[in-house]
């Protein structure tokens, strides 16, 4: 099975946010190509919000092009060959967290699209959780300014509103 298939699949079977999901999938049928960065109407993107549910608390990365504070994520590679893989190589990537990161089950926790520059104009971003192992160590990535744990509930003061939706959504699913 190819992404591209995977995606779809995924997408499918995902019940929330019912518009955005058809978006997506609507995307998806009219671009063969929609999941990797060249394509210039927009492509998928994974990304993970790294959780430590017994401590309350989730790591973000001050992206280094954004300098906002965000979930680890970025673009679907050649070599991938699902969603889920997507999410988790970028969050072991981003984290520093070389092992013992799991996605919480289920699929994916959200959807979120954003506008980005051109040529690519859009990240249709299919939004994961991953459990961090017990005394899991982050180190700060290339890609980032700064690393840091955050509890639950200082997450709105630093982080914009889609990562905000993304929290509330993993704790609902974790059952917070």
């Amino acid at each position: 099975m190819s992404l591209h298939e995977d995606a779809v699949l995924v997408l499918k079977r995902y019940e929330a946010q019912p518009e955005l999901r058809d978006l997506y999938l609507e995307h998806l049928a009219a671009h063969p190509d929609g999941v990797y960065k060249p394509c210039t109407a927009g492509h998928v993107t994974g990304s993970a919000l790294v959780v430590d549910p017994q401590r309350g608390r989730v790591l973000l990365t001050l992206h280094k092009k954004l300098g906002m504070w965000l979930q680890m994520g970025g673009h679907c590679e050649p070599g991938d060959t699902t969603l889920a893989e997507v999410a988790l190589r970028e969050a072991a990537e981003e984290s520093g967290i070389a092992s013992g990161l799991t996605l919480l089950p289920g699929g994916p926790v959200r959807l979120d699209r954003h506008p980005i520059p051109a040529p690519c104009n859009w990240h249709l971003d299919v939004q994961y959780a991953a459990l961090a192992p017990a005394g899991a160590v982050a180190e700060i990535s290339e890609e980032s300014l700064d690393l840091r744990w955050f509890p639950y509930e200082e997450v709105a003061a630093v982080a914009d509103t889609s990562v905000v939706l993304l929290l509330e959504a993993t704790r609902a699913r974790l059952g917070a």
